[in-house]
C-alpha cells in the first residue's frame, strides 16, 4: 500500500470515529498526476447527494502534458465507491448524530487501485485542540527526558 496524500488537518479538526475504503472514480490523467504526487485534501469532505457519496473540494492538479480538452476540474466532485448498505449507514450517522464525512488520505492499494480512506468523525471544540496540543507536548518531552536519562546527560 503506497500512500499518495494525506490530510493532515483532519486530525487535528475531527476526532475520528471510524473508518472506511472506498473506491474512487477518476480519468487517466488524474491517476497519473496522484502518482506524482500532485493532490491536496486539505479541505477536501465528503457528502452524500441522491444516494451516491462525493469527494468535494479534493486539488488534484492535472499535468502540464495534458491535452486541454481532456482536462478534468482541479476540484470537482468525484464519485466515492462503497455499498449501499455502508453509504446508508454513513448517512443515517451524519444525519441524526450530527457527524461528518472526511477524507484522511488516497493510497494504491495491492493491485495498483486508487483507494480513498474516508472516516466517520466529529468535529472538535477548540479546548478539545487545546488539549490534543498539550498532551502532544508532554509526551514528546517525556520522550526526549528518557533519551537524555538514558544518555546519561
Amino acid at each position: 500500500m503506497k500512500e499518495l496524500t494525506k490530510n493532515k488537518k483532519a486530525w487535528h479538526n475531527f476526532t475520528i470515529i471510524e473508518n472506511f475504503e472506498a473506491g474512487i472514480v477518476l480519468k487517466g490523467s488524474e491517476v497519473k498526476a496522484l502518482r506524482m504526487g500532485r493532490a491536496n485534501l486539505k479541505d477536501s469532505f465528503c457528502r452524500i447527494i441522491k444516494g451516491e457519496l462525493f469527494l468535494l473540494n479534493a486539488h488534484i492538479s492535472f499535468l502540464e502534458n495534458t491535452n486541454a480538452f481532456f482536462r478534468p476540474s482541479e476540484n470537482g466532485a468525484r464519485k466515492l465507491l462503497m455499498h449501499k448498505k455502508e453509504i446508508n449507514r454513513l448517512f443515517g450517522a451524519v444525519s441524526k448524530e450530527g457527524m461528518a464525512i472526511v477524507a484522511l488520505s488516497l493510497y494504491l492499494n495491492d493491485k495498483n487501485k486508487v483507494k480513498a480512506r474516508i472516516a466517520l468523525a466529529k468535529g472538535k471544540n477548540l479546548h478539545d485542540k487545546r488539549e490534543a496540543l498539550k498532551r502532544k507536548e508532554a509526551e514528546r518531552e517525556a520522550q526526549s527526558a528518557m533519551k537524555r536519562y538514558a544518555k546519561g546527560y
